[in-house]
C-alpha cells in the first residue's frame, strides 16, 4: 500500500493511487517527526467535500485537498485538538477545540487566528455549525454554549446538574432546531431563536437502559439514530416524535461508538445507509429499511478510532488507532452492490395504531441476493440460447448498476419510478459521468456575460435557486457558446435546477445530456426554431389526426406556436411538478424521438379545447398555462404514437440514438452555424459596450441631474430659510423691547434692595469689627502672657544651665586639684630619689677623693685646687639646672590650674582657646617627663661627687629641702598655690558676672520687642476700622 509520510513538510503533493475494487482505498496518510509517529486525532470536511482538515497531538492543523491531490499546513496551535469544525460562512475560516477547554477560530488562508473564545470548564467534545455557518454549538460533558460567529460572542449557556452530564448538543440540519441528548437517555428538541422546548422523545421504559453515546442525523433532519452500551439501534422520525425501529447489530458489536449516515445525491437527504463503528474498530454500514450490512471498512488490525463522511457522500476519512488516516472513496466501495437485482420489497407495517417499534435483525456482514422472481403470476417463457441473452443483458447493463429492461418493465407496471430512487435511477439510465474537474473548470470562469442579467427577464422569488440557475446556465455556455445565445435555455433548464438545486454537477450534466440527445438538430436554424424538427411533429400530426391540423392550419396557427412552446419549456410550462416527473421517467427511459410523440399526444389528448379556439391569443395562453390533463392516457398515446406511427416520417429516422456524455471531458458541441453564432456574439459585445457608455452618460446626466436638483433645492432652502430668519428676527426683537421694559423695573427693584443690603452689610460689619477687635485683645493679652511663660521659662533653663555649668566646673576643679596633688607628690618623690642618688654620688666620690689622696697625695698637690673647684662648679650648676626644672613644673601646675577653672559656658574663640591652650598644657606635660630622664644620667657623678667633697653641710640643707617639698602642707607650698585657686575663681567670678550682665540684657531686649509687636498690631487693626468710617 502507497503511503504518504508528510512529516514536517509545511506542503506538498499526496501519493494518490487507484483504487481496487473492494477496497476503495484512496490514499493513506502518516506523519512522522524525529522517527516517531504523530497520531491523528480529528477530521472534518468542507462543504464541498473534496477537501478537509486533520488535526495531530502536536498541535498541527493541516488541509488536505483530495481534488487536487495536495496538502499545506494551515495553522499550529501548540496543543492537541479535541474537536474540528468547517462550513462556517466565511469559507476559509474554521474552528478548533483545544486541551485548554478553549475554542480558537482560524483563517486557512491568512493563517491568523480571528477570535478566541473562551467559556467552558471542560473538554470540548464535538462542535455543530448551524446550516447558515452563523452559529456554532459547543459542547462539553456540564454545558453547552450557543456562539455566534460573526461577534463571536456567546449568546447562551446550558447548564445541567452535576449528576446529569450532556452526550451531545447538536443543530438539526436545513432547520432551526437544537436537540440535547443527555446521560439519563432524554433527549429534547429545542427552538434555535426563542430556545424554547420544542418536544421531548419518548424513551422506551421496558427492557434494559441502552445508555446513549453517540447519534446520528439525516441530511432531510426527518430521521434520528441512537446506540451506546449494547449492541442496539434507536431509530426515530423527528415529524412524528416515535420511536419507529430498532434494529439489533451482529453479535460482534458490543458496544456503538459511532454513529453516521451516509449521505447520498439522489435520496434528497433521506439517508438509507447508516454507518455504525463498534468497540472492535469496524465500521458496518447497514440499510436502516433491510437491516442488511452492505459493506464494512476496517479489521481488527487496523481499527478505526474515529470517522468523518463528506457532505456528497464520495468520501470517507477514517483516523485509524496508530494515528494514520485512510481515505476512501465510497463508490469504488459500492461497486458490488450496484448489480441488478429482481425488485424485492419488504414493507413494515408503521401504521401510526401501533405504538410498538418494528423490531429487525442484522443477519450477516455480506450482501444477502434474493432469488429470482418476477413480479405477477408467473407465465412459462420459451428458453432463449444462452450467447443471445448474455449479449442483450450486456447492452440493457447500466453503469449504476441496474438493468434498463427490467427498469422499462417495472416503469410500465407502476408508471412511474419510485420517487426515492428517481434521482439514481436518472444517473444511471443517462450515464451521466460525474466530470468534477471539468465541471469545476467551467464554474471557476465565472457567470457567462448573457446571463449576468437574468434577474431582469426571469425573476425568481428564492435567490439560492436564482444563483443555481445562473450557475447552471454559465457552465453551459462556456462550454457552447450556442448556449448563451438561446433564449429558450433558461426555461429548459429551469426544472432540471429546481429539482437538482443542492447538486449543481448533477443538474449541469442532466442538462447537457437533454442537449445533445434530447435536443438534436434544434440549433441548426438558429436563431430561428428548429423547423425540422416541427415539422416532424406536424407530419405526425398530420398522419394520426387531420381534422386537428387542419383547423390548428385554417385558424393560422403553425407549428412554432403549438409545437415549440411545449419543447422550449419541456412541458413545464403546461404541467405540474408530478406530472412532468412522470412524463420524464418515461423519456429518459426512451428513445430521444419520444418527446415528440409526448408533444402530439399532448395535442391529440387536448383536441377537444383546441378544436374550440380559434383566436391566436387563446392558443398562445393554452400552450403556456397548465391544463387539465390525464397523464396516464397522454402517456399510453405516446408510446401508441412510437409503435404506430410510419417509419418514413417517424422521428427515429432523424434522430440518432442515446450517447452519454464522455468521461473526463466533456465533447465538442458543435452542431450550430458558428457564424451566426459569432456575430450574435460580437453584436451582443458591441452592443454591450454601447449600452455600457449609455449608462455611463446616462449617470452621469442623472448625476448632473441631481446635483442640479440639490442646487435648486438648496437655493429655495435657503430663501425659505432667509425668510424664516427675518421672521425670526422681527419677533426677537419684539422680545428684546419687552424683556427690556422688564429689565428697567428689575434694575430699579435691585437697587431698593441694593441700598437695604448696603445698610445692613454696615450694621454687620461695625458689629463684626467690634467683635474682631475684641478677639484682637485678647489674642494680644494671651500672647503677651506667653511670651511672658517663655522667658519665664528661658530664664529658668538659663539659670539652671549655669548652676549646672557651675557644678561641672566645681567638679572638675576637684578633678584637677586632686590631679595636681598626685602630681606634686609624684615630682616629689622623684626630686627626692635625685636627691639621694646626688647623695650617693657625693658620699662614693668622697670616699673616691679619700683614696685618692691617701694614695697620690704628692701628684695632687702639685695641681692645688684645679681639679677641684671645676667639680664644684659642675655640681652647683647643675643643682642650679635642678631647682629651675622644679620652677618650670610649678608653674605648668599653676597654668594648668588657671584653666582648668575657667568657664564651660564661654561660647565661640574664648571656649575654643581654652581647650587648644589647655591641648598645648598636656603635651608640654606628657614631654616633660622625657625630658627629667636625661638630666638623672651620669652627668650627675660628677658634679654630686664634687659638691660631696667640697660642702659637706649642703647634703643636709638638701635633705631638709627634700623633707619640704614632700610634705604637701607645707606653708610655702600651700600659699603659692592658694594663689593660683583664688585667681582662677576670681577670674570665674567676673565672667559669671558678664554673664549675668548679657543675660538681663537679653530679657531687656525680648520685653521691649514684644512691647513694640503688640503696639504695631493694634494700630493696624485700628487703621482699616476708621478707614470704613
Amino acid at each position: 500500500m502507497d503511503v504518504t509520510d508528510i512529516g514536517n513538510r509545511e506542503e506538498g503533493k499526496l501519493k494518490h493511487r487507484k483504487t481496487a475494487s473492494g477496497k476503495g482505498v484512496l490514499l493513506t496518510v502518516v506523519r512522522t517527526a524525529q522517527h516517531v509517529k504523530v497520531r491523528f486525532l480529528h477530521a472534518a470536511f468542507n462543504t464541498t467535500g473534496e477537501s478537509f482538515l486533520a488535526g495531530d497531538h502536536h498541535g498541527n492543523i493541516y488541509a488536505f485537498d483530495i481534488s487536487r491531490n495536495r496538502f499545506r499546513l494551515v495553522q499550529k496551535t501548540g496543543q492537541a485538538c479535541t474537536a474540528l469544525a468547517l462550513s462556517l460562512h466565511r469559507s476559509t475560516e474554521f474552528l478548533v477545540a483545544l486541551v485548554d477547554y478553549t475554542i480558537k477560530c482560524f483563517d486557512q488562508d491568512t493563517k491568523q487566528m480571528i477570535s478566541w473564545m473562551r467559556g467552558h470548564e471542560g473538554t470540548v467534545s464535538s462542535i455543530s455549525i448551524h446550516s447558515s455557518g452563523r452559529y456554532a454549538l459547543t459542547t462539553s460533558s456540564d454545558t453547552a454554549q450557543l456562539w455566534d460567529l460573526d461577534t463571536f460572542q456567546r449568546k447562551r449557556k446550558l447548564n445541567v446538574h452535576q449528576s446529569v452530564g450532556i452526550q451531545k448538543v447538536f443543530f438539526l440540519p436545513s432547520s432551526n432546531t437544537i436537540l440535547s441528548c443527555f446521560s439519563d437517555n432524554s433527549i429534547f428538541a429545542w427552538e434555535s431563536n426563542t430556545l424554547v422546548c420544542k418536544y421531548q422523545l419518548p424513551v422506551p421504559e421496558r427492557g434494559l437502559r441502552f445508555f446513549y453515546k453517540t447519534f446520528a442525523v439525516t441530511q432531510d433532519g426527518k430521521s434520528l439514530a441512537a446506540g451506546g452500551r449494547s449492541n442496539l439501534l434507536h431509530l426515530w422520525c423527528l415529524d412524528s416524535q416515535k420511536l419507529v425501529k430498532v434494529i439489533q447489530m451482529p453479535t460482534q458489536v458490543r458496544t456503538v461508538r459511532q454513529l453516521e449516515f451516509l449521505p447520498d445525491s439522489f435520496d434528497g437527504g433521506s439517508s438509507q445507509t447508516l454507518g455504525v463503528l463498534g468497540q472492535d474498530g469496524i465500521m458496518r454500514f447497514i440499510n436502516i429499511h433491510t437491516s442488511k450490512v452492505l459493506f464494512h471498512l476496517g479489521s481488527h488490525s487496523n481499527a478505526i478510532n474515529t470517522v468523518t463522511f463528506s457532505p456528497t457522500g464520495r468520501h470517507v476519512v477514517a483516523i485509524l488507532d496508530d494515528g494514520s488516516i485512510s481515505v476512501y472513496s465510497v463508490p469504488s466501495l459500492t461497486d458490488d452492490l450496484n448489480k441488478p437485482l429482481l425488485p424485492q420489497v419488504a414493507i413494515v407495517s408503521d401504521d401510526a395504531s401501533n405504538q410498538a417499534p418494528s423490531y429487525s435483525k442484522v443477519k450477516s456482514d455480506m450482501i444477502q441476493r434474493p432469488a429470482d422472481h418476477a413480479v405477477g403470476p408467473k407465465r412459462m417463457k420459451s428458453p432463449a440460447p444462452a450467447a443471445a441473452s448474455a449479449i442483450e443483458d450486456k447492452e440493457n447493463q447500466l453503469p449504476g448498476g441496474l438493468n434498463k429492461t427490467r427498469l422499462v418493465g417495472l416503469l410500465k407496471t407502476f408508471g412511474e419510478y419510485p420517487a426515492k430512487y428517481r434521482t439514481f435511477v436518472w444517473r444511471s439510465l443517462l450515464c451521466l459521468p460525474e466530470n468534477y474537474t471539468a465541471f469545476s473548470s467551467l464554474t471557476e470562469k465565472g457567470l457567462h456575460s448573457a446571463y449576468l442579467t437574468l434577474q431582469e427577464k426571469y425573476p425568481i422569488k428564492s435567490q439560492k435557486l436564482e444563483r443555481g440557475l445562473q450557475r447552471v446556465l454559465s457552465a453551459l455556455s462556456h462550454w457552447a457558446s450556442i448556449f448563451g445565445e438561446a433564449e429558450y435555455l433558461p426555461l429548459l433548464a429551469f426544472p432540471f435546477v429546481k429539482l437538482f438545486q443542492n447538486n449543481p454537477l448533477l443538474c449541469f450534466e442532466m442538462v447537457a445530456t437533454v442537449l445533445v440527445n434530447w435536443c438534436q438538430h434544434w440549433f441548426e436554424y438558429f436563431p430561428n426554431p428548429p423547423l425540422n424538427i416541427l415539422n416532424m411533429a406536424e407530419n405526425i400530426v398530420a398522419h394520426h389526426d387531420k381534422e386537428l391540423l387542419q383547423h390548428l392550419v385554417d385558424c393560422g396557427i403553425t407549428s412554432q406556436l403549438y409545437v415549440w412552446p411545449l419543447l422550449e419549456s419541456l412541458f413545464s410550462e403546461v404541467l405540474t411538478r408530478d406530472e412532468w416527473l412522470r412524463l420524464f421517467d418515461n423519456v429518459f427511459s426512451n428513445h430521444p424521438s419520444f418527446l415528440l410523440m409526448a408533444c402530439v399526444a399532448y395535442l391529440t389528448r387536448c383536441r377537444e379545447p383546441l378544436l374550440l379556439c380559434s383566436q391566436k391569443q387563446d392558443f398562445e395562453y393554452f400552450f403556456h398555462h397548465r391544463n387539465n390533463l390525464d397523464m396516464e392516457a397522454m402517456i399510453k398515446d405516446a408510446y401508441r404514437l412510437m409503435s404506430t406511427t410510419p417509419a418514413d416520417i417517424h422521428p427515429r429516422r432523424m434522430l440518432s440514438d442515446f450517447t452519454p456524455l464522455t468521461k473526463g471531458q466533456y465533447p465538442v458541441f458543435n452542431h450550430y452555424p458558428e457564424f451566426i453564432v459569432e456575430y450574435q456574439n460580437r453584436e451582443r459585445e458591441k452592443i454591450r459596450q454601447q449600452e455600457m457608455v449609455y449608462l455611463q452618460e446616462r449617470q452621469e446626466i442623472m448625476s448632473r441631474r441631481k446635483d442640479l436638483v440639490r442646487r435648486q433645492a438648496e437655493e429655495d432652502a435657503y430663501y425659505v430659510q432667509q425668510e424664516l430668519l427675518r421672521k425670526a428676527e422681527e419677533q426677537r426683537r419684539n422680545i428684546l423691547a419687552q424683556e427690556e421694559e422688564k429689565l428697567t423695573q428689575q434694575r430699579k427693584t435691585l437697587a431698593a434692595m441694593k441700598r437695604e443690603l448696603k445698610v445692613k452689610e454696615l450694621q454687620l460689619l461695625d458689629a463684626n469689627q467690634s467683635r474682631l477687635l475684641k478677639h484682637q485683645q485678647d489674642l494680644h493679652v494671651s500672647q503677651i502672657h506667653r511670651l511672658d511663660r517663655e522667658i519665664m521659662k528661658k530664664m529658668e533653663l538659663r539659670e539652671q544651665e549655669t548652676t549646672e555649668a557651675f557644678q561641672d566646673l566645681d567638679l572638675r576643679q576637684m578633678e584637677l586639684e586632686v590631679q595636681r596633688k598626685q602630681l606634686e607628690q609624684q615630682l616629689c618623690k622623684e626630686q627626692l630619689r635625685v636627691e639621694r642618688q646626688v647623695a650617693d654620688m657625693r658620699m662614693k666620690n668622697a670616699e673616691r677623693e679619700k683614696t685618692n689622696m691617701q694614695e697620690g697625695f704628692p701628684a695632687e698637690a702639685r695641681q692645688p685646687g684645679s681639679n677641684r673647684n671645676g667639680h664644684w662648679e659642675v655640681a652647683a650648676e647643675r643643682h642650679q639646672q635642678m631647682d629651675g626644672e622644679l620652677e618650670k613644673r610649678r608653674r605648668t601646675l599653676a597654668e594648668g590650674d588657671r584653666l582648668t577653672h575657667s568657664p564651660k559656658d564661654v561660647a565661640g574663640k574664648e571656649w575654643d582657646e581654652v581647650m587648644s591652650q589647655r591641648g598645648h598644657f598636656m603635651e608640654r606635660q606628657q614631654s616633660k617627663p622625657a625630658a627629667d630622664t636625661r638630666y638623672t644620667g651620669p652627668g650627675f657623678n660628677t658634679t654630686n661627687v664634687s659638691m660631696a667633697a667640697t660642702k659637706p653641710a649642703t647634703l643636709k640643707e638638701a635633705e631638709s629641702n627634700t623633707m619640704t617639698c614632700l610634705n604637701s602642707c607645707s606653708p610655702a607650698e600651700s600659699t603659692a598655690t592658694n594663689f593660683s585657686l583664688d585667681r582662677g575663681r576670681a577670674h570665674l567670678d567676673s565672667k559669671e558676672r558678664q554673664l549675668m550682665k548679657q543675660i538681663r540684657c537679653l530679657r531687656e531686649r525680648l520685653i521691649a520687642r514684644a512691647k513694640e509687636d503688640s503696639v504695631a498690631s493694634s494700630q493696624s487693626l485700628y487703621t482699616p476700622y476708621a478707614a470704613s468710617h
